[in-house]
């Protein structure tokens, strides 16, 4: 099952594409935020319909202690609009650390500040959506189910 992670964000739309097993994540582009949710919202279904996408996980900015806070609030709101224009599942994913993780990893590979910044919202996309892709394995394991 190929899936499409976003990490949502004010400025830039991260976004991570699995392989076609659903094992494996990588970064795959970056959505500049136009000011326009729509064609934003269009942009990202170009990106899914190129990906031939079955889900997109949407990275939940949960706080420290689990709860949402507006910010949470503010994408799951957007999280149904992003469903109604992609045409496929949307579901959303416990995104606590993921920039934080992402960025440890960019300062681990030398990259200036300048260069992070270009890549870090597609990066924090796919630590997301790769630790969905691993509990969606770990629970396929356990139960015997199906993606």
């Amino acid at each position: 099952m190929r899936a499409v992670g976003l990490d949502l964000g004010s400025k830039r739309v991260g976004v991570a594409l699995s392989n076609s097993d659903g094992t494996l994540a990588t970064p795959y582009d970056t959505v500049e935020r136009s000011g326009d949710t729509g064609r934003d919202h269009r942009a990202i279904k170009a990106l899914v319909d190129e990906a031939e996408a079955e889900i997109v996980v949407i990275g939940l900015p949960l706080s420290l202690d689990g709860n949402e806070g507006p910010m949470a609030k503010k994408y799951r709101a957007e999280s149904v609009l992003i469903e109604r224009a992609v045409g496929v599942a949307v579901v959303l994913w416990d995104e606590r650390f993921t920039t934080l993780t992402a960025e440890q990893s960019l300062m681990r590979q030398d990259l200036d500040g300048k260069k992070r910044r270009k890549i870090i919202d597609k990066v924090a996309a796919t630590v997301m959506l790769q630790g969905w892709l691993d509990a969606q394995h770990f629970d396929h394991g356990r139960a015997g189910s199906d993606l």
